[in-house]
């Protein structure tokens, strides 16, 4: 039943309680959250939590990191807490028998043993990408180690990028595919091993790494035992930069960097998992993406970094928020009550401002709204390059929330839009590892609200069935399909 609340204002909800900055507001190693202009209310606040004490959010947490098989339709667990200390205790072994075998890998790299290297191509998709391609960008503008490529684009323009910069004679190749079996991944992989062979390297398959849960089949297709580094099958696509997917941002930050990346996650694990549901952030966050997306019907949440280092952020966001809770199927096989994940999106401030922020601050669609910012700036220009920066975002949360009346209705801001607001002290390997540790956990409580396993994919194995049948010729296509194929001469 909905309270009376639900109808006031932003502005009425900070009149009414001059503690509401307090108590909405708080820090977690080294982010600070503040989540007060949103519509949250200690009432909601204690329903929610309600909600997930009916939902078994206490039981699902446990589960997960004590190695149960949360993951019920695949029949497995979810391990990435493992990955970064916090979990049953010999999968926690596990991961760092496997993390010291990377280590070792990169040592022996770095001292040497495969040759000068000076370029690593990282081949793969979805979460074998991604999740790398947010630690580099992030994190490795300036290290001077290595000069690193993520590819996941079948698309040959892609590779064609990759290899107009590196020298192929100084390039380790990186295959990263949790079955070693990913068409688009293992096609990329065969066209550097081809672009090497051609360039004069004697031994391709020499210079390739293999980052896989099924180290048998990397074996069989031609990579050394001492160059698989393998992790563990209960970490899922999405949730596995903290293992072996990791290797590019392990190699280009260094191993003190990585560990620091394991470390600030594993803080965030223990805040949800020891923390009061009322101080629990992503349990808050939770909430707050509920009652939006079941109590005010918004379909979509939008992420803005302001600051250029996290540009890749709202990308890494779509596939682990929408992949893990865009399903409309509970795990008793019950349909979902109302909305599922809404679709994230987002970009990069200020330049965002200039584009869609039209949209968000007159447009007919109300959503919420994440800002994200950095105290310490990434740079040593002028002062004022990172202070209108961060001006730029706490004015415009400002104005979401206080909108602005005129006479003239198309220079009138209504106003009463929600923003939530995450300052990180400084972006580095510590904070960015609990940044990305909390929007996991986040997804989680998300998917307890709505009684589905976030650890499956199956929607995604439709479009890869009917792309395989284009390529044998064993189905039959409806009329448009068929036309389009034509036309392409496939």
């Amino acid at each position: 039943m909905r309270s009376m609340d639900q109808q006031q204002t932003l502005i009425e909800l900070f009149a009414q309680d001059e503690g509401r900055v307090d108590w909405l507001s708080g820090g977690v190693s080294g982010l600070w959250f503040d989540w007060s202009k949103t519509h949250l209310t200690k009432e909601r606040v204690e329903q929610g939590i309600a909600r997930l004490h009916a939902s078994s959010l206490t039981e699902r947490r446990n589960g997960l990191f004590t190695g149960e098989a949360v993951n019920l339709t695949e029949g497995r667990a979810a391990e990435h807490t493992a990955e970064r200390g916090e979990g049953e205790a010999e999968s926690v072994q596990r991961a760092k028998a496997l993390h010291n075998r990377m280590r070792g890998l990169i040592e022996a790299i770095e001292a040497g043993i495969m040759g000068e290297i000076r370029h690593v191509l990282h081949v793969g998709i979805g979460g074998s990408a991604l999740g790398p391609d947010l630690l580099i960008d992030a994190l490795g503008r300036d290290s001077g180690r290595y000069d690193i490529a993520i590819v996941s684009n079948v698309d040959g323009a892609a590779l064609k990028e990759a290899f107009a910069r590196f020298d192929p004679n100084k390039t380790l190749l990186a295959i990263a595919s949790k079955t070693f079996t990913t068409t688009e991944t293992m096609l990329n992989a065969e066209s550097a091993l081809a672009w090497m062979a051609e360039a004069g390297v004697s031994d391709p398959h020499g210079r390739v790494i293999a980052l896989t849960a099924n180290p048998q089949k990397a074996f069989d297709w031609g990579v050394d035992d001492t160059r698989i580094l393998p992790f563990s099958e209960t970490v899922g696509g999405r949730y596995s930069l903290w293992s072996s997917i990791g290797f590019p941002a392990a190699i280009a930050l260094g191993w003190a960097g990585f560990e620091e990346l394991l470390e600030g996650a594993a803080e965030m694990d223990r805040h949800f998992r020891l923390t009061d549901a009322d101080k629990n952030w992503p349990i808050l966050a939770a909430i707050a993406d509920q009652h939006y997306a079941q109590d005010r019907g918004c379909q979509t949440r939008a992420v803005f970094a302001y600051d250029e280092r996290l540009r890749l952020l709202p990308s890494y966001l779509q596939q682990l928020e929408m992949e893990s809770n865009g399903k409309g199927v509970k795990v008793d096989g019950s349909r979902v009550d109302g909305h599922s994940a809404p679709i994230t999106w987002g970009g990069v401030g200020t330049d965002a401002q200039h584009a869609v922020f039209q949209l968000l601050h007159q447009g007919t669609h109300v959503m919420p709204i994440e800002f994200l910012a950095c105290i310490e700036p990434g740079h040593e220009l002028d002062d004022a390059h990172h202070s209108q920066l961060l001006g730029n975002c706490f004015a415009q949360g400002a104005a979401l929330m206080a909108g602005k009346a005129h006479q003239d209705p198309a220079r009138s801001y209504p106003g009463d839009r929600p923003s939530a607001t995450i300052l990180l002290d400084r972006l580095d390997p510590r904070t960015l590892g609990a940044l990305i540790a909390f929007y996991e956990h986040r997804t989680f409580v998300n998917a307890v609200f709505l009684g589905i396993n976030p650890f499956d994919q199956f929607g995604v194995e439709l479009g890869k069935e009917m792309a395989k049948a284009i390529e044998s010729g064993d189905m039959e296509f409806d009329a448009s399909t068929k036309a389009l194929l034509a036309r392409a001469g496939l």
